[in-house]
């Protein structure tokens, strides 16, 4: 049974999608995914993004700044 247009759409997201869901460049995105750091399901010639890969890869990229150290008046 196949799926329809609307359905596949909403499980899969192609290059520009996925690159503005993560609010990234295409480069970057694709060098991302020649990394490895970013996984992606390719159909073909197609690459296509499940967004809980995005979403794990966003959490594996999570980090805390810390505060900057104000410099003493010497």
């Amino acid at each position: 049974m196949c799926m329809d247009s609307t359905t596949q759409q909403k499980r899969l997201l192609d290059r520009p999608q996925a690159a503005a869901y993560l609010c990234i460049a295409l480069r970057t995105l694709d060098e991302q995914t020649a990394s490895g750091s970013l996984a992606c399901v390719r159909i073909g010639r197609a690459v296509r993004f499940k967004p809980s890969a995005l979403d794990d890869f966003i959490d594996a990229n999570e980090t805390r700044i810390a505060p900057k150290r104000r410099r003493s008046k010497a």
